[in-house]
């Protein structure tokens, strides 16, 4: 299975252009079969390309830390999501997963 890690933010950013692309990106990796492995936000750039990914019919795993979970940003829909201790080990997990 072939897989990418994708590391962006939990904000849409200063210009639209960034969320457009988020969205070009997921739909591509969906259409080359391509697992994204990401924060596993729901929110931001991060939930753009996953929502992108997944709505092309894609699979997507999420990394996402405890603290960040239980505030009920963690992405619902995903094909997998693994919930970590603290942000170093979702860093290492998504380089590792990707």
């Amino acid at each position: 299975m072939k897989r990418i890690a994708v590391f962006c933010g939990s904000s849409n950013g200063a210009s639209p252009a960034y969320k457009e692309e988020a969205v070009r990106l997921g739909k591509e990796l969906a259409k080359r079969g391509i697992t994204l492995v990401y924060g596993g936000a729901s929110v931001g750039i991060m939930g753009t390309v996953a929502d992108a990914v997944l709505e092309e019919g894609g699979q997507v795993i999420g990394v996402i830390p405890k603290m960040l979970e239980d505030r009920e940003i963690s992405h619902r829909g995903l094909s997998e999501l693994i919930i970590v201790d603290s942000m170093h080990e979702r860093k290492t997990k998504n380089v590792r997963s990707g």
